[in-house]
């Protein structure tokens, strides 16, 4: 199977924000159990969520797009071997080198105590430590720490895509109390989700589902209250914990419930065909990317996380040039073996090309008179910095698009490596997010500056 990346058609967008600052939730959910059965109110929406103001029309859609392939890439091939903004491109990066101002390589960087080889995937945006520990809880991860904050200015907070993941295990996205969300798998799945508009008997019947859910949370809501009267304080803090959670799980099912009412977005691109076996990854990677575009494209939503489980993925299909031998997690063990390197050399390169790929298409798109790749943030990497010793230090890192002064190597120190949460801190100042601090930062992303 020969696998070609092209783009697809371009479509419009738009988009609404607003400014009023939100109320606290915490300053309700003190009586939760009472106020669970309250009507939805406008103040209890995330900031920039209430009204279509001129102001709010005016601000330009950010967006972020996470990518993690859980094998890495060969670090000798990656990393450039100056820094600066006259940096020579490394062999991999000469496949991107006609985008080179407009991404951003670091080096020397990881997250903070996130050890335990393979497991450390799952912290891949959450950056919490020590996932391979007993008793490990995750914590929330950057593309919903966003849907939290701005998810409701767009019919999806968020989407959580994966490649060849193993499901129930393995996922970018996790909420605040440290629950896994699954990854959508099919490309056909995710475009139907995004573009195919129910009939008004299932609209209707969506909408029940919703309200049923919701008067299923308020009478749990109603047991734990009870509960809390008779435990100690640390569960008192477990539970008021979790009254957040329900509290913004039923906002979201309000925002959904008006969603349902309004049609989704017309394309004229047709429902991709999805692959039929776990042998065609570069065709997944593909085509998972394009429905990223096409949903920051008809802006039904702002974040999105991509999973490439590669661990999980068998001997993977390249095309008719490169025939591999082995599984993909074995040949990262590849021992210095040639042959093995030379077949991951191949694959790392598809990566590259197909990352190339989306890029032109992202700048394809215009949107108020800037392209696509302009407003939104792409953020390349992975957990290891070296699959084959399972290191999760000096991890390869690239970031691009999003409206930064880019086409630089920024190189920080590979024996005590320099934070990578910083990264995601200036992320969210980038989405309009107020924020100082993301897990295990000490600041912002330092050399990287706004156009």
């Amino acid at each position: 199977m020969k696998t070609n990346p092209v783009s697809a058609s371009r479509f419009a967008s738009g988009s609404f924000v607003s400014t009023q600052r939100a109320v606290s939730r915490r300053q309700f959910l003190r009586g939760a159990g009472i106020v669970m059965s309250l009507p939805f109110l406008d103040s209890m929406l995330p900031a920039f969520a209430r009204g279509e103001t001129a102001k709010a029309a005016a601000k330009k859609p950010r967006r972020m797009l996470g990518i993690c392939n859980n094998l890495g890439l060969l670090p000798d091939q990656f990393f450039p071997k100056t820094t600066g903004r006259g940096y020579a491109l490394s062999p991999y990066l000469e496949l991107l080198k006609e985008h080179r101002e407009d991404f951003t390589v670091f080096s020397g960087v990881s997250h903070p105590d996130v050890d335990g080889g393979h497991p450390a995937d799952i912290c891949f945006l959450t950056a919490a430590p020590h996932p391979g520990s007993g008793g490990f809880r995750n914590t929330i991860s950057l593309d919903q720490y966003i849907a939290e904050r701005i998810g409701s200015e767009t019919r999806f907070p968020s989407l959580t895509l994966g490649v060849n993941v193993q499901q129930g295990q393995r996922s970018l996205s996790w909420t605040g109390s440290g629950v896994l969300i699954p990854c959508e798998e099919k490309p056909s799945d995710v475009f139907k989700k995004l573009f195919v508009q129910g009939s008004p008997a299932e609209v209707d019947a969506q909408l029940r589902k919703l309200a049923q859910g919701q008067s299923i949370l308020d009478a749990v809501g109603s047991q734990a209250k009870d509960l809390q009267r008779s435990v100690g304080a640390r569960d008192r803090d477990r539970l008021d914990q979790y009254f957040t959670s329900v509290r913004e799980l039923e906002q979201r099912m309000e925002m959904s419930k008006e969603w349902e009412k309004r049609p989704k977005p017309h394309v004229t691109a047709t429902v991709p065909l999805d692959p039929a076996s776990p042998k065609e990854y570069m065709e997944k990677v593909r085509l998972m990317y394009d429905m990223a575009r096409l949903a920051f494209q008809t802006d039904s939503t702002r974040s999105i996380s991509l999973l490439l489980d590669s661990v999980n993925s068998p001997t993977i299909e390249l095309d008719e040039e490169h025939r591999l031998t082995d599984a993909y997690h074995n040949l990262s063990h590849h021992g210095k073996s040639d042959a093995k390197l030379s077949q991951l050399k191949a694959i790392d390169q598809w990566h590259m090309k197909l990352l190339a790929n989306l890029f032109n298409d992202l700048k394809g798109v215009q949107e108020d008179g800037e392209s696509l790749f302009d407003r939104t943030m792409v953020l390349y990497g992975s957990n290891l910095g070296n699959a084959n010793t399972h290191v999760t230090t000096n991890l390869p890192t690239l970031f691009a698009g999003g409206g930064f002064r880019h086409g630089q190597h920024l190189g920080f120190d590979t024996a005590h490596n320099y934070p990578l949460p910083n990264l995601f801190v200036s992320m969210l100042q980038r989405m309009g997010i107020e924020s100082d601090k993301f897990s295990t930062s000490t600041g912002t992303m330092r050399g990287l500056e706004l156009v």
